[in-house]
C-alpha cells in the first residue's frame, strides 16, 4: 500500500465513518460495509508497519542517549527525558519480569516442607488447558466442572461479498 492509497482510504472512508453513529454504520449497504471493513483492516496493517518502522527509527536515534541517561541515575528501566533541540523526548522502558515456573514450584515445595504457607510468598493461579480438559473422561470432567467458568471472548468479523446467483 502506498501513501496515496493510505490517504484515499483515510479521507475517503475513515473520516466520514468517524462522524457516524454505530447505528448509521450498521445501516450501511452491505457492499459499502464490506469495502469499508476491508479498507480499515488494510489501513490498520499499513499503519502498524509504518509505526513499527517509526519506533525503530526513534530507537536508532535516541536509545543510546536514553540508556546513558537512565544509567547515570542508576537505573536500567523506567522513564527518562531527552532534549533534541526544541523537541522533548520521553522514553519509557518498562520492567518486564518473568519467573521460571519449575524453579518456583521447587521453592514452593521447600516452603511447604518447612511448615510455612506458600501463599505468604508466592501468588499461585491454577488453570487447566481447554484441550486437556476436553480430552478427559466425563467422570474427571465432573469433578472439575464447578471450578470452571466459560466466558465468551470478543467477536471478530470477516466480510466478503458473494454473488447472489452462485450455486
Amino acid at each position: 500500500m502506498n501513501d496515496s492509497t493510505i490517504t484515499n482510504v483515510v479521507f475517503g472512508h475513515v473520516l466520514p465513518l468517524a462522524e457516524m453513529s454505530v447505528a448509521q454504520i450498521a445501516a450501511l449497504p452491505v457492499a459499502q460495509l464490506q469495502e469499508t471493513h476491508t479498507n480499515l483492516l488494510t489501513l490498520q496493517s499499513a499503519i502498524k508497519g509504518v509505526l513499527e518502522r517509526f519506533h525503530a527509527a526513534l530507537d536508532q536515534r535516541y536509545a543510546e542517549q536514553a540508556t546513558a541517561a537512565r544509567q547515570a541515575n542508576g537505573r536500567d528501566f523506567g522513564v527518562c527525558h531527552l532534549d533534541d533541540g526544541p523537541l522533548r523526548i520521553t522514553v519509557d522502558v518498562p520492567k518486564r519480569v518473568a519467573w521460571d515456573q519449575v524453579q518456583l514450584a521447587e521453592i514452593a515445595h521447600r516452603i511447604t516442607a518447612s511448615g510455612d504457607k506458600v501463599s505468604d510468598y508466592i501468588d499461585i493461579e491454577y488453570s487447566v488447558s481447554e484441550s486437556r480438559f476436553n480430552a478427559w473422561p466425563a467422570t474427571l470432567k465432573e469433578s472439575f466442572a464447578k471450578a470452571r467458568t466459560v466466558k465468551s471472548g470478543k467477536a471478530s468479523y470477516r466480510l466478503a461479498l458473494v454473488k447472489e446467483n452462485q450455486q
